[in-house]
């Protein structure tokens, strides 16, 4: 419950004050945070030394702050969505390559938007269903139902329907067939249950969702980021449709096909670090 007045305040906050002043409050926070929440600290740095292994420690910690106070943005900007209408886009975001959308809904079999934990996702849906494109995501519920109902009216309003996760594959393969646009994370598995593969050179569980839905329905695999510039605009960069032949055998396809992805989500990490917001052990061991 307390969460909830939390996120209540947060937002009251971001929508009645300017937005330089919120995220410099935003950032003393996440610099608090990072000085007495030494579990998520020791966790950031871990997961950091791993993709950045030739990184000194002085450089870790720089770029482990960095993660507090790009997440702490990241939250600011998820309490804005009632003010990101057509005319913030055209001002603050860039857009690049959105043809390759265009170009794998006209195969007609539907389009599942790869992405991680990296940037600004859930704006970055925001902006797409802006866009005028039928958009929906898979979502973890929240354990406090009105947190969760917070959430999702936050992507709601904006036109991002949501799929709670539990219960997404039937209605994830539903909206493909009508040739929609489902949206899935490709670097956490939640569950711990998920395949076990290589990632930046070591194994973890990852999510064999995005994978497993494509080769079920053949709807092509479209990796999209929206990540943060230094001056706090936002490019949103969509990636070619990714290439792979079913051999039919479902198991080495579907581990085939990760490990394929894979590359893209880890080329795209490597590259904004301080923007990938994982608060845990990461990897298996």
């Amino acid at each position: 419950m307390l969460n909830h007045y939390l996120y209540r305040f947060g937002q009251f906050i971001a929508l009645n004050l300017p937005l330089k002043f919120v995220y410099g409050f935003a950032v003393f926070l996440a610099d608090l945070r990072y000085l007495f929440v030494f579990r998520d600290r020791r966790f950031v740095r871990a997961n950091l030394q791993i993709i950045l292994p030739h990184k000194s420690i002085k450089e870790l910690r720089k770029i482990s702050r960095m993660v507090f106070r790009n997440f702490a943005k990241y939250l600011v900007d998820f309490f804005r969505f009632e003010k990101l209408d057509m005319e913030y886009i055209n001002k603050n975001v860039k857009l690049e390559n959105m043809h390759n959308f265009d170009q794998a809904l006209a195969k007609g079999k539907g389009v599942i938007v790869l992405t991680a934990h990296l940037g600004n996702w859930e704006l970055g849906g925001v902006v797409i269903a802006q866009l005028g494109y039928p958009f929906w995501v898979v979502a973890l519920p929240h354990k406090n139902k009105k947190v969760n109902d917070f959430f999702d009216a936050q992507r709601n309003r904006k036109g991002v329907k949501v799929i709670a996760m539990g219960k997404a594959v039937r209605s994830c393969i539903s909206e493909i067939k009508k040739n929609h646009m489902v949206a899935l994370v490709g670097d956490r598995d939640f569950t711990e249950k998920g395949i076990v593969l290589d990632f930046f050179g070591k194994p973890t569980h990852l999510p064999e969702g995005p994978a497993a839905l494509s080769l079920m329905t053949g709807a092509s695999i479209v990796p999209g980021f929206m990540f943060r510039n230094p001056d706090d605009s936002f490019t949103l960069r969509i990636e070619k449709s990714i290439e792979f032949i079913p051999s039919g055998d479902k198991e080495k396809d579907l581990a085939g096909l990760i490990t394929v992805y894979n590359q893209v989500l880890q080329d795209y990490i490597r590259k904004y670090p301080e923007q990938w917001y994982v608060f845990r052990k990461f990897w298996v061991k």
